[in-house]
């Protein structure tokens, strides 16, 4: 002690030399910092306030400038209608309160006085210009309100987004705060703690080191304790918070986009889109509601504390180290910002990934069998390379951000060796004092760079919440949740619809209804007939109020039904459309859709009605069988009589059908058509039909042409003119089927004839309805003969067979993760390198701390010395850091991103070549393998980027730390790392837990996700039966078990957490007690013990670091697992092997022999059964029986959709197995019932036939073939129309003709019409089938078909029964055999169309 007195005052004595000197040389001129001398804390304080207002301030002048230049690109935009709304924006944020002066509001007022008065006096004139004509187009586009609200829609502010948390939620977060602010102060005030046991240490009192050591290490117990509770509760309580309100946001995501009007999915938003969205931007917005908002406030607060407690302990050198915040508040704004931009293009750009995948598996049987696999593949990989670009800049903007961080930390510590050495020599700072301020300084600077991610989370959070609040927030026109309209108290059902004039959203240069009148009296049937595309089914829209008319009036009992409260008005109406849509559950659920508390017997009474009892209570699960995605698992037929007896459960009092009975087949149509005209009665009910069997007992019947009602009145009052429009109807139907009256038949008599001159149909499917007792078919199966799902079976065939797909890939998935990024070792290796120096920096630093503080004991010329040398070492590493944290990100970006990029190209191109059988298992429907394809390639880029970094980063650390710990002093280290185990340990159990919570709610999530997509993409279906609260229930249903999946994880992660605190400074306590023993016996030193425990800090840091990432790693060993199961699965029937032969003159000659076939979605019921049946070539057989019968089955196998269980198919003499599958379907020409069309241009999809360029005179000449060239050419943009979603911006007759002109391109040596000609009137399927008779010269034609109509003229008619050809031949000779299948059926004949 006396020597160090000695020494101070050696050294006062030196200062007051020095400075003697100096004011007898020079006129006394003191330094700028030396003037503050006298301040104390207080005084510091203000100053640091003072100066940080005083750089606003100064800035607000060069800031008005870029203000003003704003407002003048505001005012010169050219858009004087908008001008106000602009500057408006501007000036919101020129006038903000707390950061401008008085004359900034006067500046202010001027530009809106200004642009007030030039965009309304503009405005008004072109109002006026727009007269009275404008009516017409008044909503043609999107509402004007949703118009400006899309424009005023800013991305939320940081409390902006917990715009939807409840009073729990404000408690937890309340709490988590508080938590995460007193986690955050933890480290600061440990640096005064560590300032202590310095000071201890440095006293050079070697004997009473120990003792007075130990005092102050209890206050590192303390601390512990402390810590532990707090980041328990910091975790926790942000966690649940997260999870409760991500789950609330989804729920008002969803209820929002279903309760928007119809037009907006025609204009603003894909129901693809909106499905993405969901899936995609909650992720991303439960991220930053989370624990990564307790991590930010925790850093912040860390931050704060560590510059208080620096000002405190010494406000002259934490004020020279506070000159180097302001660039690292600047680049980590900007990085915020910067990234914010880019990961909304990035989630731009899988958005519409995600709806190429939506299309394509929705559409899966279209694409393959046009080989449109390479094109599907072609247009995602077109988007994800545009994300990957997008990925790179985001890897560039962070490193460069956080390369900065660390240089101006370093810098910050050069700083402090130099300046504070100066302090200890002139102003008596002591060696604890300077590194307190040097630590707290370290810290609160790392604390901004490791806020890093959680301030890219929010970012990245509040750029999703834009997009999901603008939907939340968005007011539809037609709103089905406002409870203001009127309910009438007791409806009768009269419907008028008067002087209408309508256009849709999405085309409104094109008018579809020109005043438009029409009045259906209450209890009667009106009957709407006409041309395809003559503005039929729009009736029916606007009598649902899907779209509001742009003038005139749609009535209910004399009440405009804008002024009607909507839930209850379609709650009296029932909608069966001319394309039913299932939903992906029970038939039992589908039903009750009609009614949702439904008792069993009201609905096997409905199914009744709807003749479906029949065959549900075939099927093995009966009521409970599972329909699969879109009713994929039904007949067509089967799909229409459960939406029937949805229809009917419904019991309503208007009655709305779209060609309901379109898909029937003869006799199930009669006894539906039957139930339907029981149903009727004291019902108002509007048909619309093209068959005028199923309307001519109408009460009154309108034909409606271009728009207008042009006829109506009874059907014998109108057949009664000849020159009439429902008469011109009526001849081209008989015409069309002039040969089928001429048939000779005993069983026809003269007044059955007559009484069915004008059906369109024949009973050429069934036994006659006496011997149906005798003829149950038990063994006949839908359109799908991959019919009604037996689950079960299902469920456990494919867990047996592809076992080894699913548990392969979970051994060691991140092996293979490697292997599909070798293209990119080199750059793998470079980012290895950097992140090895990254890692290798702070173990290094150690070596700089313990040297430094040693330093500050030594005497003052020695001082001066050795702290220039620290100083400049601290500068050099600032440099290496921002060369090589900046080298680290950007190369991980470059491999994460290809990697990921490579991972979703192969997964996407792996799931388009599945056999349609992988398609029939409901966790493979396109809304599930959507979710996947996005949330598991984006935890295993988490896996490759930022967590390989991390690890390299850890294990370096980890090393390096040891090996300086150890060498330091073997004995101390020792002692110190008996805690390590006790933290691996909990790590250990804390992935294990982790891991079974992941793949639990990554079940459920992908279960949530199909809820969504199919509600989503069935959105007329759910508005019809007012089913949006059912929906959301079941959505939440789903969620809620997957948010307490979210919330026990987050509760193990707490939990490890704050058990890696707590053992972190029990250790440091322990190092020192230690240290400090050591010192006290004479077996180690200063320097020694402190460079032990710098080592074995920043190893602590390394771990804690890694158990940040567990959630992230088991999250992506999972996704990764789930990914590469679908990329390693492979198909049963490979469309992209070129093995097989190819026939080099296909002449067409089809032969199936002893073909056996179950579907493997059901394979205990038998489809087809030793089915035998030879088709010569270019010859036209057809395919009959009753609707369910497997006629379509066929066609799947000619497809190979599926490949046969037993027997054979051959063409020309050569299996069908042993020819190459795309050539193979490049022979068939497929035009099934319901034509599938891509949300594209009729242009494109009709190129779609074709592989390779197309020309403008090939297409013109396949529409013009198929009937469709007119319809096209009158619409306004011709064939660059773009059709919608599934082709909902046509009529089903034109959505058939464009299928049919689209498989007449392909020019096929082999074509498969199954019902191809279903959906058209008479006219058109006249034309249209007459073309088809041309096309199918010279072709191998196969016809499935329920009308006699289009069958009569056919080479051979096969009769199909239990699975076998009961009778074939052509229809003469059928008709001539007594007591045949064919002719028995003549009974039940009604002329055809």
């Amino acid at each position: 002690m006396d020597n160090g007195a000695a020494r101070d005052g050696g050294e006062d004595a030196k200062t007051a030399t020095d400075e003697g000197s100096s004011r007898a040389t020079t006129a006394s001129k003191v330094p700028f910092l030396d003037m503050f001398r006298y301040a104390d804390s207080v005084d510091a304080a203000l100053m640091a306030v003072g100066t940080v207002a005083a750089v606003a301030n100064g800035m607000s002048e060069p800031i008005r400038t870029v203000v003003f230049a704003a407002v003048i690109e505001c005012f010169g935009a050219g858009d004087d209608g908008t001008v106000l709304h602009r500057v408006s924006k501007v000036i919101h944020v020129a006038t903000r309160p707390s950061t401008v002066p008085l004359a900034r509001c006067y500046y202010a007022y001027l530009y809106v006085v200004l642009a007030r008065d030039n965009g309304g006096k503009d405005g008004g004139e072109t109002t006026a210009a727009e007269g009275p004509g404008a009516r017409h187009d008044a909503n043609a586009g999107p509402a004007p309100a949703t118009a400006a609200a899309k424009h005023q829609q800013q991305v939320p502010s940081f409390l902006g987004m917990f715009r939807y948390a409840d009073r729990v939620d404000a408690a937890l977060m309340a709490v988590g705060t508080a938590a995460a602010v007193a986690n955050g102060m933890s480290e600061p005030l440990m640096t005064v703690v560590f300032a202590a046991v310095i000071e201890c240490f440095g006293a050079d009192d070697d004997t009473t080191v120990l003792h007075r050591v130990s005092k102050v290490v209890v206050y590192y117990i303390y601390l512990g304790i402390g810590t532990a509770v707090a980041s328990f509760l910091q975790v926790s309580c942000w966690t649940v918070a997260g999870e409760r309100q991500s789950t609330r946001l989804r729920s008002l995501y969803l209820e929002s986009v279903l309760r928007q009007d119809i037009s907006f999915f025609d204009v603003e938003m894909t129901t693809a889109e909106a499905a993405s969205r969901m899936s995609a931007d909650t992720v991303l917005i439960q991220d930053a509601l989370g624990e990564k908002v307790g991590k930010y406030i925790q850093l912040l607060t860390t931050f704060v504390g560590g510059f208080i407690i620096g000002f405190i302990r010494g406000w002259m050198l934490a004020l020279v180290v506070l000159a180097c915040i302001p660039p690292s508040i600047l680049s980590f704004a900007t990085v915020a910002r910067l990234r914010a931009q880019i990961s909304g293009k990035r989630q731009e750009s899988y958005a519409e990934a995600g709806n190429i995948v939506e299309q394509t598996v929705g559409a899966i049987r279209t694409v393959i069998s046009f080989n449109g696999e390479k094109k599907a593949i072609a247009m995602y990989n077109n988007h994800i390379k545009r994300a990957y670009k997008a990925t790179l800049l985001e890897g560039i903007i962070t490193g460069l951000g956080l390369g900065c961080v660390f240089f101006v930390v370093f810098c910050s510590y050069s700083l402090i060796f130099w300046y504070g050495a100066k302090l200890i020599i002139s102003k008596g700072y002591t060696g604890g004092q300077v590194i307190n301020i040097a630590m707290a300084i370290l810290l609160g600077s790392t604390a901004i760079g490791n806020a890093s991610p959680s301030i890219s989370a929010i970012a990245e959070g509040q750029s999703a919440a834009q997009r999901l609040f603008e939907i939340i927030n968005r007011k539809p026109n037609i709103d089905i949740t406002d409870t203001s309209g009127m309910v009438l108290e007791d409806i009768k059902g009269d419907v008028e619809l008067k002087d209408v004039f309508f256009r849709y959203p999405a085309r409104p240069e094109q008018l579809i209804l020109d005043g438009l009148c029409l009045k259906v009296p209450s209890g009667t049937t009106m009957a709407i007939v006409g041309e395809s595309g003559s503005g039929k089914s729009t009736v029916i829209s606007l009598v649902e109020r899907f779209y509001d008319p742009q003038a005139g009036e749609v009535l209910v009992d004399g009440v405009n039904i804008k002024s009607q409260q909507l839930h209850w008005l379609r709650g009296k109406i029932s909608l069966v459309s001319q394309e039913p849509l299932l939903f992906m559950t029970s038939i039992k659920d589908n039903i009750t859709y009609g009614k949702e508390d439904a008792t069993l017997e009201e609905i096997k009474r409905a199914a009744e009605l709807a003749n479906a009892a029949n065959f549900i209570e075939k099927l093995p699960n009966a009521y409970e069988t599972m329909v699969g995605q879109r009713g994929a698992q039904l007949s067509g037929g089967q799909k229409q009589r459960v939406a029937i007896a949805r229809a009917i459960l419904k019991n309503p009092k208007i009655l709305l059908l779209d060609e309901a009975t379109s898909a029937l087949d003869v006799e199930s149509e009669r006894l539906v058509q039957e139930a339907l005209n029981r149903i009727m009665v004291g019902r108002t009910t509007l048909i619309v039909a093209h068959r005028l069997s199923t309307i001519r007992s109408a009460d009154c019947i309108a034909v409606v042409h271009r728009g207008k009602v042009v006829e109506r009145g009874v059907h014998d009052e109108l057949i009664k003119d000849p020159d009439g429009a429902y008469s011109q109807l009526i001849r081209l139907q008989q015409a069309h089927t002039k040969e089928m009256h001429e048939v000779p038949s005993t069983e026809l008599s003269g007044s059955l004839y007559k009484s069915r001159s004008l059906s369109l149909e024949q009973s050429i499917a069934r036994d006659s309805p006496r011997d149906r007792g005798q003829h149950s078919f038990t063994k006949s199966i839908g359109l799908s003969g991959f019919d009604e799902l037996n689950r079960q079976a299902f469920t456990d065939r494919q867990e047996h067979e592809e076992s080894g797909d699913s548990k392969s890939p979970k051994k060691a998935p991140t092996g293979r993760l490697f292997k599909l990024n070798k293209p990119e070792a080199p750059v793998l290796i470079l980012a290895v390198i950097a992140a090895f120096v990254h890692g290798l920096m702070f173990p290094s630093f150690s070596f700089m701390m313990s040297g430094g503080i040693r330093t500050f004991y030594y005497p003052p010329h020695q001082l001066r010395k050795d702290s220039r040398l620290w100083a400049l070492a601290c500068l050099m590493f600032a440099f290496i850091a921002l060369i090589s944290i900046q080298l680290e990100y950007f190369l991980f970006g470059v491999a994460g991103g290809k990697l990921i990029q490579r991972v979703r190209s192969l997964s996407f191109e792996s799931i388009v070549h599945q056999e349609v059988a992988w398609f029939d298992d409901p966790s493979n429907s396109s809304g599930a393998l959507g979710g996947r394809l996005y949330i598991d390639t984006l935890n295993i880029k988490r896996l490759v980027g930022d967590n390989l970094a991390i690890l390299v980063q850890c294990m370096v650390t980890l090393i390096a730390g040891f090996s300086i710990a150890f060498a330091s002093n073997w004995k101390l280290t020792l002692i110190v790392i008996c805690v390590i185990p006790i933290v691996g340990s909990q790590n250990y159990i804390q992935v294990k837990f982790l891991k079974g919570f992941s793949e639990d709610a990554k079940v459920m999530y992908e279960d949530a996700s199909q809820v969504v997509t199919e509600a989503i993409s069935s959105i007329r279906t759910v508005a019809s039966f007012c089913a949006e609260k059912r929906v959301t229930t079941s959505y939440m249903q789903k969620c809620q078990a997957s948010m307490k999946q979210g919330i026990r994880s987050g509760t193990v992660g707490g939990l490890g957490f704050s058990f890696s605190n707590l053992m972190m400074y029990l250790a440091y306590a322990l190092c020192f007690y230690v240290g400090a023993q050591f010192v006290h016996e004479g077996k180690s030193t200063f320097k020694d013990v402190f460079r032990v425990y710098f080592a074995l800090i920043f190893t602590a840091f390394g771990i804690s670091q890694t158990s940040g990432t567990a959630t992230d790693s088991t999250k992506a060993q999972e996704s990764t697992a789930s990914i590469l199961a679908i990329i390693d699965r492979k198909s049963k029937i490979n469309s992209t092997s070129d093995e097989g032969i190819m026939l080099e003159k296909v002449d067409g000659n089809i032969d199936f022999r002893y073909v056996s076939f179950k579907y493997p979605s059901r394979p205990d019921v038998q489809v087809l059964s030793d089915f035998t049946l030879g088709i010569p070539s270019r010859k036209t057989v057809a395919l009959v029986g009753e609707s369910g019968s497997g006629k379509s089955t066929i066609i799947a196998l000619l497809e190979r959709f599926y490949d046969p269980d037993s027997g054979t198919i051959s063409l020309d003499g050569a299996e069908l197995k042993k020819l190459k599958l795309s050539w193979l379907r490049d022979q068939m020409g497929l035009v099934s019932q319901e034509p599938v069309l891509f949300n594209d241009t009729i242009h494109a999809n009709i190129a779609y036939g074709k592989q390779g360029e197309v020309s403008e005179d090939e297409i013109i000449a396949a529409a013009k073939a198929a009937n469709a060239h007119e319809f096209i050419s009158s619409l306004p943009q011709g064939y660059s129309t773009t059709v919608g979603e599934r082709g909902t911006q046509l009529s089903g007759g034109q959505k058939q003709r464009v299928a049919i002109a689209r498989a007449i391109l392909k020019d096929p040596r082999i074509l498969l019409l199954d019902e191809a000609t279903s959906a058209l009137d008479a006219e058109a399927e006249r034309v249209v089938q007459d073309a088809l008779d041309q096309v199918m010269v010279s072709r191998t034609t196969i016809v499935v078909a329920h009308r006699l109509s289009t069958i009569k003229g056919a080479d051979i008619i096969a009769v199909i029964k239990d699975g076998k050809v009961a009778e074939k031949g052509k229809h003469e000779s059928l008709m001539g055999i007594k007591d045949g299948v064919y002719a028995s059926l003549g009974s039940g004949l009604r002329s055809g169309e």
